[in-house]
């Protein structure tokens, strides 16, 4: 066939097409997802509720209690971009997300005001209830409350035979909220404890107190790193780690590595030392690999390990078996490393 008339020009330009639609309304757009801020609401004085109204490529159906979205913001004439809780999906089909001021996009976030529109993704994760009516145990400290009050009215719409809620935060975001719950369900046991009052820390001791049977009901946490450390060292000492769910709502500071190690990106024909996570590393070194929430929830930056043996640093889980999946943003390297891209 001749090549001048196998070539087919581009006629329509997706970008072109979202600019023309966005003149009509600033959330229309052939493919992408853009969301509008219908309201704004203080939950303490750090912390924000964002009210937002997908366009029709949003697929609201399919979201479910514990998962998050990735907000994509302009700032300073870059894209940034961060996961956040869905705190509940409204009868109006409005998300609301809760933003605390914990960094670059979170500080613009709680600068967005009503009427403003950005783009999101559709919704993430697999930090979600169990099926059945089976208990379950709910702890959350800080922001990471958002996730979980998630999590509760899902478990209450569920029907679950028993609810316990623990939570920990110096400022009593949702708390009256659940309060009213507890008032109307009888099956939800809920224990608040406002650490600017009480230095009161998660510990088996406490756990074993407010809940006898924590050992073998699920468990679901999100929260500060140092509690969801230490939840993880409960459940993993009783030896019922597979009970127990976790969903970190920040990114775990990783401090470096004793020994560095050799990076190689196969394809990209690429070496790098690595002396923190595998992402940060590649970009000190001037790589730049596809990323999004840098808090390993949003999977952009998920990729093949062909060898080497990497460590999860928010789990603390050790993988030494060759091409296996690892997301570059909470995988460290432990040996010379050589990853598929």
């Amino acid at each position: 066939m001749n090549a001048e008339l196998s070539y087919q020009p581009h006629w329509i330009r997706e970008d072109f097409v979202d600019f023309i639609l966005q003149k009509i309304k600033p959330t229309f757009a052939w493919k992408r997802i853009l969301a509008q801020v219908t309201a704004v609401q203080p939950l303490s004085e750090d912390m924000v509720s964002l009210s937002l109204k997908p366009n029709h490529n949003f697929d609201i159906r399919q979201v479910k209690a514990g998962q998050s979205v990735l907000i994509t913001l302009m700032i300073n004439g870059v894209y940034q971009q961060r996961s956040y809780s869905i705190i509940e999906v409204t009868p109006q089909g409005e998300i609301r997300l809760g933003i605390k001021v914990q960094g670059l996009v979170s500080k613009a976030a709680q600068q967005l005001r009503v009427g403003d529109s950005f783009e999101i993704s559709q919704p993430q994760g697999d930090f979600v209830l169990h099926q059945g009516q089976q208990p379950a145990l709910l702890i959350a400290s800080g922001s990471g409350i958002t996730a979980i009050y998630s999590l509760l009215k899902q478990a209450l719409q569920q029907q679950l035979e028993q609810v316990h809620v623990v939570y920990f935060n110096r400022a009593e975001v949702l708390h009256q909220d659940i309060l009213a719950l507890a008032e109307q369900y009888p099956q939800l046991n809920y224990h608040f404890f406002n650490t600017a009052q009480q230095k009161q820390h998660l510990d088996a001791a406490l756990l074993e107190k407010l809940v006898p049977n924590f050992k073998d009901i699920q468990a679901y946490a999100c929260g500060h790193h140092n509690m969801m450390k230490q939840a993880q060292q409960i459940y993993t000492q009783h030896g019922v780690v597979e009970n127990f769910h976790q969903e970190f709502f920040q990114p775990v500071q990783v401090e470096h590595s004793s020994e560095a190690q050799p990076i190689t990106f196969r394809r990209a024909q690429q070496n790098f030392i690595a002396t923190t996570n595998l992402l940060s590393s590649a970009e000190q070194a001037g790589l730049r690999p596809q990323h999004g929430c840098r808090m390993g929830v949003c999977n952009r930056c998920s990729c093949t390990k062909v060898s080497g043996v990497t460590q999860n640093v928010l789990t603390g889980e050790i993988d030494d078996q060759p091409n296996r999946p690892i997301k570059l943003c909470v995988s460290q390297a432990l040996s010379p490393v050589t990853i598929d891209l």
